[in-house]
């Protein structure tokens, strides 16, 4: 019965078709065998809508801690008590110089990620438009930005200094937001995917699972990101930091994590999706499951607060897999 299942599922995609919310709640109940199935399937639907290589992104915190918001996942927020680096904006030559470093690495696209509400202040937002600009000159990536809640004026401007893609997860589902954020609405964050889509910003936003989290709300996560048509999705694994509200959060298995992202492939089967963090302590030795289930993108070389797997681990994990590149 479920090989029947992802069979139908599987060819309804590959023949153009799209999965509904009570399909993938199917698909959702898979267990033991049935899940290498699955994402032999998604593997699948990833060749013919979205190729057959990787891109690998890296990041730089530029601006650390301090935040107003009080979002429970996260070490940076000014609610919490985690131990976690706090410093003001980078200066520009060190955003330029991490920028070069990465290029090195192999990286294809380099964001510049702020913690806060927002960009800051206007002294701020111009040294980041005098960052994006130097990078775009000085380095061939693709420069992308995760700066917080922006407006379209300012959508606009980072367009204009060359920023290709602006970053703003959602985190989770609209029926679970209030339970990880109440300083800031999941409408908000909406508005925001929307004003950078205005101005010509390719989009990437995606969300954490294992946050507490019913299966249904991390469906309902997919589908959302499905009509706001973004073009990127990272998928983080919650990693508990001490000090956060959700710190004692008990964390998903590794292969409830590598069908949730064959799931979202079949949801959104033309899309980037993206490894991000938390892989290496939630999926262990396990991290390439995801890789031929459907992952087509990986955040590599470190996060915001913790750290991750060197780039080189990562595009040998890729070769090894006989899977190419592909410049994001």
């Amino acid at each position: 019965m479920f090989t029947e299942l992802v069979f139908d599922a599987g060819k309804k995609v590959l023949d153009g078709g799209e999965i509904t919310v009570e399909e993938a709640r199917q698909l959702a109940s898979l267990e033991g065998g049935d899940i290498p199935f699955l994402l032999a399937v998604a593997n699948k639907v990833r060749e013919k809508y979205a190729g057959s290589g990787v891109d690998f992104c890296s990041i730089i915190n530029a601006r650390s801690g301090h935040c107003s918001e009080d979002c429970a996942f996260c070490a940076q927020s000014a609610h919490h008590c985690a131990e976690v680096e706090v410093y003001p904006l980078l200066e520009v030559d060190e955003m330029v110089r991490a920028a070069k470093e990465a290029e090195k690495e192999g990286i294809d696209r380099f964001s510049i990620v702020t913690s806060g509400r927002g960009a800051g202040g206007e002294k701020e937002f111009t040294k980041i438009l005098e960052a994006v600009r130097r990078m775009r000159g000085e380095t061939s990536l693709r420069i992308c930005g995760s700066l917080g809640i922006i407006s379209f004026s300012e959508a606009v401007v980072l367009k204009e200094a060359g920023l290709s893609r602006y970053h703003h997860n959602l985190e989770t589902s609209r029926s679970f937001f209030k339970e990880i954020c109440t300083t800031h609405t999941f409408e908000e964050r909406v508005a925001t995917i929307k004003a950078a889509q205005q101005a010509g910003l390719e989009c990437c936003s995606g969300g954490i699972i294992g946050m507490g989290e019913t299966i249904e709300q991390r469906i309902e996560l997919a589908f959302i990101l499905k009509e706001l048509n973004v073009n990127s999705v990272p998928i983080n694994i919650l990693n508990p930091i001490k000090g956060t509200r959700l710190f004692d959060q008990r964390p998903l298995l590794p292969m409830e994590i590598v069908k949730m992202m064959a799931i979202f492939r079949l949801i959104l089967p033309d899309k980037e999706l993206r490894y991000a963090g938390g892989r290496e302590v939630n999926l262990r030795e396990l991290q390439a499951l995801g890789l031929l289930g459907g992952i087509n993108g990986m955040l590599t070389g470190g996060y915001l607060t913790t750290g991750g797997r060197h780039a080189n681990q990562d595009r040998q994990m890729v070769a090894d897999l006989g899977i190419g590149r592909r410049k994001g």
